[in-house]
């Protein structure tokens, strides 16, 4: 397809804005570490909140949505729903310990929390294993978006795509820090949002759909629609319902939805002015994330049932795209082939702030491990503040090669998904246990990492039959057991680290019975916090199936949700003010 001038117009602009946003930026920064990973610790909760939910939309976002519901339905989004449980748990729980923590990243509690060689080594191995190898990963799926969307949307060669977003990226990042990130992230965010309902508007009113009431009463989508999956089915309703709600949010790391906190999410919070920002901003993060923006792409990939019901229709379409990139997820960039000019270019825009929103916090994020957690820790431990900014650009650097060359190598979205998913399976629970249990230690999260990533290779080149589901269910299930069998097997953590660990975080609960102080404040605040992260959870899921309700003419069930959100949101207010 060909865009018009006025499309290309407005995606140039899009360049211009935000290399002049981060150029602008650049110049308030301040030359230390502090500053360049964490914004100066003076960000306001709404931004660093719209910041979390940008970062978490790519260009691969939609199109891993598309994936699964053209495969099983809009109910197959709950394999990603289930972590709005462990989002919460963040926000009632963990978000007001991290703030106190004043770490610079989220691996350097491990020297907070645990003590000796033991914790160095787990310090600089997760430097290395999450700034490099994990971000790569992910760096690479977010590329393999960019580059299909690339080719089926603007007539680029991946390669190109690549190269031209990632040199802007690459300018503003490096030289205006966190704060050119988080600010950028706002303009993308917004025009990502302008441009997915945009483009979801345009489509349903096209003659092949029009509206909603022909969309899902149609022969191709009438058995996709529903948001529950089928109970009568155990095939269906297990791996798409039950292992995620059951298994999959507490046992599993996943970026952006690590249980305990963890990687931007963490970056973000101690970025906050304050313990009450970093919780506010988390909190809007879950509602937005969870809530407000995937029905956009719900109703976009149930047309593209209509106009593409199969892999064989894109493939005819689009002749060009490379075989080794046809996959469902190629339905959601071949859709946006069919709006108008000028809101074309607006949602070309919007994908590419999308791509670049979650690509300049990877980068950012890998480099602050690399620099705080690793080079400053280990290499230099002299380096000057100065010296450390410099090494964390030539980390980003390094990291954006290598992240969109893997681009390039990968195939499909839900294959990088599963990928990420089964590798960290069955190490979830350490991160929630660690702030509340005393026996946690730096040989249990050792032993973890271990034993989730060989158990992981088994599964996937020893037993290749197994769906991905049970692959990551039996993966939680044979890791968790390890570790908790070796939690009593290896050493205490040293008394004092212990101790001045409860003294500076307070974090109360019965796991730390006879470190903390009888006049600690905090000593209810866990069961407070479990409560209000149920309520959390039951009001975003009403936000979430109450839209789907109102979309799809169910107004009693709208209205229904509508006041247990209400009885809800009244009740956390009475708790957590």
């Amino acid at each position: 397809m060909q865009l018009s001038l006025l499309d290309w117009s407005i995606i140039g602009c899009y360049f211009v804005l935000v290399l002049v946003i981060g150029l602008l930026v650049s110049k308030n920064v301040k030359n230390n570490t502090r500053s360049y990973f964490l914004a100066g610790q003076n960000m306001p909760w709404w931004l660093i909140g719209i910041s979390m939910v940008a970062t978490t939309f790519s260009t691969d976002t939609p199109n891993l949505v598309t994936d699964l519901v053209r495969k099983n339905g809009v109910s197959g989004n709950w394999t990603w729903w289930a972590f709005l449980l462990t989002g919460m748990l963040t926000v009632f729980v963990y978000a007001r310990l991290w703030r106190r923590s004043n770490v610079l990243t989220d691996i350097e509690f491990y020297e907070l929390r645990y003590s000796g060689k033991p914790a160095a080594f787990l310090r600089g191995f997760r430097a290395l294993y999450l700034g490099l190898i994990f971000n790569v990963l992910i760096m690479g799926a977010v590329s393999l978006a960019a580059i299909k969307f690339g080719e089926i949307v603007l007539g680029w060669p991946g390669w190109f795509t690549l190269l031209l977003s990632c040199s802007i990226i690459l300018v503003y990042s490096t030289m205006g820090g966190l704060k050119a990130v988080i600010i950028t992230d706002f303009i993308q965010f917004s025009l990502a949002m302008i441009g997915s309902i945009g483009a979801a508007v345009y489509i349903l009113n096209l003659p092949e759909i029009g509206g909603v009431v022909n969309l899902i009463s149609h022969k191709n989508v009438i058995d996709k629609i529903s948001i529950f999956p089928n109970l009568e089915d155990p095939n269906v309703w297990v791996p798409v319902l039950l292992i995620p709600i059951s298994v999959q949010w507490w046992a599993s790391y996943y970026p952006g939805s690590e249980p305990g906190g963890g990687g931007y999410i963490v970056q973000r919070m101690l970025s906050a002015k304050s313990e009450k920002h970093a919780i506010g901003a988390t909190l809007l993060f879950n509602v937005a994330h969870y809530a407000l923006r995937p029905w956009p792409w719900i109703l976009i990939a149930l047309s593209s049932l209509v106009f593409f019901p199969t892999l064989s229709d894109i493939e005819v379409a689009f002749p060009l795209l490379s075989e080794d990139k046809l996959g469902h997820d190629v339905a959601y960039p071949a859709m946006l082939t069919l709006l108008p000019p000028g809101l074309l270019g607006i949602v070309s825009a919007s994908l590419i702030a999308a791509f670049m929103s979650t690509m300049s916090t990877q980068l950012n994020l890998g480099a602050s491990y690399l620099v705080n957690d690793f080079y400053s820790r280990f290499i230099n431990l002299n380096a000057s503040e100065k010296k450390l900014v410099k090494m964390g650009r030539i980390f980003s650097v390094v990291s954006i090669i290598l992240g969109s060359g893997l681009g390039l190598l990968l195939e499909s979205a839900s294959q990088a998904f599963n990928l990420l998913l089964m590798i960290g399976s069955g190490t979830g629970l350490i991160y929630i246990l660690r702030w509340f249990w005393w026996r946690i230690n730096a040989y249990t999260e050792i032993i973890a990492m271990v034993a989730s990533l060989v158990i992981a290779l088994i599964l996937s080149f020893f037993i290749p039959n197994l769906e991905d589901w049970q692959k990551i269910s039996l993966g939680a299930i044979l890791t968790t057991s390890i570790w908790l069998i070796a939690v009593y097997f290896t050493p205490k953590e040293d008394e004092k680290t212990l101790k001045n660990f409860v003294d500076k975080i307070n974090p109360g609960g019965p796991g730390w019975g006879k470190y903390s102080s009888s006049n600690s404040k905090d000593l209810s605040s866990l069961p407070k916090g479990i409560l209000s992260m149920l309520l959390g959870c039951v009001i975003t899921y009403g936000i979430l199936i109450g839209m789907g309700s109102l979309l799809y003419g169910n107004y009693f069930n709208a209205v229904v949700l509508f006041m247990i959100i209400l009885c809800s949101s009244f009740l956390l207010f009475k708790i957590w003010k």
